[in-house]
């Protein structure tokens, strides 16, 4: 989904900010109510879910089977390193772990929220320190490595702890989205309304799941993300992947100029428009473009369903990547506005006037950012 142009037709019209902040505060759903809208969301969020199984788990078997590897060819093969599965990871007849990375990095990268700031603490900087110790000890090349270079180590746990917790995040939600089909199947959710619903509700359940990660080193277990650090899932773990892949995102080479004199990127991170929400649905295919790996896996995956739609409408299975990213998009926008529902300051029912204002200020920060973003798919079927 790169961005290539501000300057793209709209496939509908864009809601105002204060339209969106009406909308949050009366706590609709932004998405349009359609039977079309249902089946894409439920379905394509079905594919999702059986994508981000896998994705989970191979981030936690990179985080706690490949680390501090030097050279961790297999990382992708989920420690089944049998020739019949190098032969189709080699003739890409596999998921694409790539794009589970490319969300890593852009986590890491844009740093916010309680897990950024444990991973500056002097506390991780100890646990670090007591690790790189031990590995030094019986491995001659990072022994090597570590006093020329004394913070790539440091660099590679703070990876290490980041692909742990996003593994950790996609658990829940990959579980939460095939839970989403299933109730749609059998009749408990019926409308997109009850799809932001079923989706907060979960989001809430599981808001203090503890995020924690320890490794084996030398036969000795070591904390990174020890329980004490009080990392949860909500707070600290799915607020900064939303504000990281939907909202803020990584420039795609290929899609903008990387030269500073051309100033198509701003220098400012906190300013970045690259995520999900944002991005024209125009998945190339081409070599290096994380979301077309998306849109091939979840290809794979399609529900039948939601395949015969596609198949139904404009250029049928010719532009299928093309209509699963529109409907990941707005998707995404459910996914948004059910967290969005779900973190809101104060009930939306409160009659007290501070609280109203409150809530107020939080919709508007979000509808803010929103106005902006592709809302012109709210309101329209691919």
């Amino acid at each position: 989904m790169p961005i290539i142009s501000a300057e793209l037709v709209h496939a509908g019209s864009m809601p105002s900010a204060e339209e969106l902040q009406s909308k949050l505060l009366a706590g609709d759903s932004l998405l349009a109510e359609s039977a079309d809208h249902l089946i894409e969301v439920v379905d394509v969020l079905k594919s999702y879910g059986e994508v981000l199984d896998a994705y989970s788990t191979n981030l936690i078997f990179q985080a706690e089977q490949q680390f501090l590897l030097p050279f961790p060819l297999f990382k992708y093969l989920d420690g089944e390193n049998s020739p019949a599965k190098i032969w189709r990871h080699l003739n890409h007849d596999r998921i694409n772990f790539e794009y589970a990375e490319y969300c890593m990095k852009a986590v890491l990268w844009h740093g916010t929220g309680g897990l950024d700031a444990y991973l500056d603490s002097e506390a991780f900087a100890a646990g670090c320190a007591a690790i790189i110790r031990r590995k030094t000890r019986r491995d001659p090349l990072l022994g090597l490595l570590h006093p020329l270079f004394t913070g790539f180590l440091i660099e590679l746990i703070r990876t290490a702890a980041t692909t742990h917790a996003l593994g950790q995040f996609w658990r829940v939600m990959s579980d939460l989205f095939l839970d989403l089909a299933r109730a749609e199947s059998d009749g408990r959710v019926a409308s997109i309304e009850a799809v932001v619903e079923f989706i907060k509700d979960g989001l809430v359940v599981a808001a203090a799941n503890p995020i924690t990660y320890g490794v084996e080193v030398a036969g000795e277990h070591l904390w990174v993300l020890p329980p004490e650090a009080g990392l949860t899932f909500l707070v600290d773990v799915a607020v900064p992947y939303v504000e990281a892949v939907f909202l803020r995102g990584l420039p795609f080479l290929g899609t903008v100029s990387f030269n500073a004199q051309a100033q198509q990127i701003s220098p400012d991170q906190a300013q970045f428009a690259y995520g999900a929400l944002y991005a024209d649905p125009l998945p190339s295919m081409g070599a290096g473009i994380p979301p077309s790996l998306l849109m091939q896996d979840m290809y794979r995956h399609l529900p039948e369903r939601l395949h015969s739609w596609y198949r139904e409408r404009t250029r049928g299975e010719g532009d299928v990547r093309v209509k699963i990213c529109m409907s990941f998009q707005k998707s995404m926008f459910c996914v948004t506005n059910a967290a969005i529902r779900g973190t809101f300051p104060h009930p939306l029912s409160s009659t007290d006037p501070a609280k109203q204002a409150a809530n107020r200020a939080y919709a508007a920060a979000w509808s803010g950012r929103l106005a902006v973003a592709r809302t012109d798919c709210l309101d329209t079927s691919s």
